[in-house]
């Protein structure tokens, strides 16, 4: 099974950036998507973007604009690059891989705090 280690997250003030990475113990060039979720204190963990194999990506209606996904196959990493950061983004951001055959698996979150 496929170890997943997100970094980049932080605190950050309102109208900021912050860029996630999603590193992977092996190659993630032949999964069926990669993607980001978060989970705010309360609340369900939600998708905030997802990039398939293919390059498609889709996003939360929320973030929109302000974040995009990407991937490197050769570094088998994904990112989340977030600008224009809100209070209301602050949740724990998990990283998801779609491996195939209705596999997956999840990192361990990083911790995204946006102050007003």
């Amino acid at each position: 099974q496929v170890q997943l280690v997100e970094s980049g997250g932080g605190l950050v003030q309102a109208g900021g950036s912050l860029k996630l990475s999603c590193a992977a113990s092996g190659s993630i060039f032949n999964f069926v998507a990669m993607g980001w979720y978060r989970q705010a204190p309360g609340k369900q963990r939600e998708l905030v973007a997802r990039i398939t194999r293919g390059g498609y990506t889709n996003y939360a209606d929320s973030v929109k604009g302000r974040f995009t996904i990407s991937r490197d196959n050769a570094k088998n990493t994904v990112y989340l690059q977030m600008n224009s950061l809100k209070p209301e983004d602050t949740a724990v951001y998990y990283c998801k891989a779609e491996t195939g055959y209705a596999g997956q698996s999840w990192g361990q979150g990083t911790q995204v705090t946006v102050s007003s």
